[in-house]
């Protein structure tokens, strides 16, 4: 059975002392109200270790918002899976748009990177999605089908059921815009075609595609009640432990 995820995915914002402040708050009020999803908060690689040790694991789980596509050796600034694993991590968000636009990640960057999570025993968020200009174009299933297909169909079925997917439209991360629960449902049910395509209907079925843009509390109930949308990568709402509730109490 596929699970429903709500991850956070806090970007370059938090010192590490607000962000023990944030893992800390969460704690005390997940514990009171256990929420009836998985979640999981990514942080900045210099929060791992210290937020790890703090957390409960029976209720949160860590992740990581990047990694190296190399498993060690001289490239100054970058860090390893291996090192994020070391943490205590259990996740990684690769191929977010942000890295792909800003860093220029490309499909094959991203090959590596998952080989490299999965080979130190991290579950990837695998991020997908369109900018505005292929909405547009009517060519976003065309987009979304040749990231997968880029970066993931390497993997065996059973490589590949260790893989969260996070469908995230470009166009309405940070924007305000949110694709409508027909949009999103529409895109999910698209992917999930894909997978089974690849995979099988069995290894689609059981696989959690979150979605990602602009998702707050007020939308999430919404968007979490179509039947391929398992829950959601959430950035801004993820900054405020009573925002992110808001968002993981959807599946109350």
């Amino acid at each position: 059975m596929r699970k429903n995820i709500v991850a956070g995915n806090w970007k370059m914002n938090k010192t590490l002392q607000e962000g023990i402040e944030l893992a800390k708050e969460l704690n005390t009020v997940l514990a009171t109200d256990k929420p009836k999803c998985d979640v999981v908060i990514c942080t900045p690689f210099i929060h791992l270790a210290s937020v790890t040790p703090i957390v409960d694991k029976a209720i949160i789980g860590v992740g990581a918002e990047n990694c190296a596509d190399k498993e060690s050796g001289a490239y100054t600034g970058e860090v390893s899976a291996a090192m994020v694993a070391s943490t205590g991590a259990q996740y990684v968000i690769l191929g977010h748009s942000e890295r792909r636009a800003y860093y220029h990640e490309t499909p094959e960057i991203l090959k590596e990177k998952v080989r490299l999570a999965l080979a130190n025993g991290l579950t990837p968020i695998f991020c997908i999605g369109e900018v505005k200009e292929e909405r547009l174009e009517n060519r976003q299933n065309e987009v979304v089908r040749a990231q997968i297909e880029g970066s993931l169909f390497d993997l065996t079925a059973e490589e590949f059921s260790k893989i969260v997917l996070a469908y995230e439209p470009v166009w309405a991360i940070g924007t305000g815009l949110t694709a409508t629960p027909e949009q999103a449902q529409e895109m999910h049910a698209f992917i999930r075609s894909v997978l089974a395509g690849k995979w099988g209907k069995e290894v689609a079925d059981n696989t959690s595609i979150l979605y990602g843009g602009s998702c707050k509390p007020s939308n999430a109930k919404e968007l979490f009640a179509n039947p391929d949308v398992d829950g959601g990568l959430i950035g801004g709402a993820s900054l405020k432990a009573a925002d992110f509730k808001g968002i993981i109490d959807a599946f109350a």
